[in-house]
C-alpha cells in the first residue's frame, strides 16, 4: 500500500474544544427545529437538506491532510443537526419511543466502537491520521449525537424533569467524569468519549431551555431563531480566534500511515 503522511485531523482537547462542542450541540437542537418549523421545510425535507450538506462538508474534510478549524467545526455543527434529525424521525414519524431509541443508539455506538477498536486497536482521537480512522471517528460522532438527543429528550420530557434540572444532571455527569479522570485515574480515552456523549444532551437541554417557554418544563422563550443565531455567532467567533491563534492545533510532527 502507498504510504502517505497526514497530520492529526482533529483539534487538541482544550477548554475551547469543549465550549465549542457544547455550543454545536445546542445549535443541533435549535437549528433542526428552526428549519423544520419556522422555515416550513418539514421533518423529512429538513433531513434531506441536512444530509446533503453534511455529505458535501465531509468530502471537504476528508480531502484535507491536516486539521483545519473552519472545516472541522462546520462538519460538527451539521452532523449535530443531522444526528438530532435521525432521532426526531424515529420519534415523530415512526413513533419509536425514546425508551426504545435510546438503548438502540447506545447499542449501535457500542458496535461502532467495537469494530473501530478491533480494526485499529485504539479509539484515541490523537491518532486520527488515516482516512479509515477518520471514517470511524465521524461515524462514532454521528451516533453520539443521535444517542445524546434521545437520552436528553427522555430525561427532560418523558421523565418530566424539565430543562433546568436536565442541564444540572448532564453537567453533573460531565463533572463526575472529570473528577474520575483527574483524581481517580480513569482511562483518558474512556473519559473523553463518555464526556463527549454527555455533552450532547447537555447542549440540547441548554438549547431547549433558551428557546422554549413551557409551564411544565420551563425555559426562557427566546425562540429557535434567536438561540440558533446567538450560538452560531459565538461558534464563528471562537473558530475565527482559533484559526488565527492556532491554540487548538497539535505540535506533533507529521505521522506516517499506510
Amino acid at each position: 500500500m502507498t504510504a502517505r503522511k497526514m497530520l492529526n485531523k482533529v483539534p487538541e482537547i482544550t477548554l475551547f474544544f469543549w465550549v465549542i462542542k457544547i455550543m454545536c450541540t445546542t445549535v443541533g437542537e435549535t437549528a433542526a427545529d428552526y428549519v423544520n418549523d419556522n422555515l416550513g421545510f418539514g421533518l423529512v425535507n429538513t433531513t434531506y437538506v441536512a444530509g446533503a450538506i453534511l455529505a458535501m462538508l465531509l468530502l471537504v474534510q476528508f480531502s484535507l491532510r491536516r486539521y483545519l478549524a473552519p472545516a472541522y467545526w462546520a462538519v460538527v455543527v451539521v452532523i449535530s443537526v443531522f444526528g438530532t434529525l435521525i432521532t426526531d424521525n424515529m420519534s415523530d414519524l415512526h413513533n419509536v419511543p425514546l425508551t426504545t431509541s435510546t438503548p438502540i443508539f447506545a447499542a449501535i455506538l457500542a458496535v461502532v466502537f467495537g469494530i473501530w477498536y478491533a480494526v485499529e486497536r485504539t479509539l484515541s482521537i490523537h491518532t486520527i491520521f488515516t482516512r479509515r480512522r477518520e471514517a470511524f471517528y465521524w461515524l462514532a460522532i454521528l451516533f453520539t449525537f443521535a444517542l445524546g438527543t434521545a437520552a436528553g429528550d427522555l430525561v427532560a420530557e418523558k421523565f418530566s424533569l424539565g430543562y433546568g434540572p436536565s442541564i444540572a444532571i448532564w453537567a453533573g455527569g460531565i463533572a463526575a467524569i472529570t473528577v474520575a479522570h483527574y483524581a481517580l485515574r480513569m482511562n483518558a480515552v474512556l473519559s473523553f468519549w463518555l464526556a463527549y456523549i454527555l455533552t450532547r444532551p447537555l447542549g440540547a437541554s441548554i438549547g431547549d431551555f433558551m428557546s422554549q417557554h413551557s409551564h411544565k418544563y420551563g425555559g426562557l422563550g427566546l425562540g429557535t431563531t434567536g438561540t440558533s443565531y446567538i450560538f452560531l455567532g459565538c461558534i464563528l467567533a471562537l473558530v475565527t480566534f482559533l484559526s488565527i491563534t492556532k491554540r487548538d492545533q497539535s505540535s506533533t510532527p507529521e505521522l506516517e500511515a499506510a
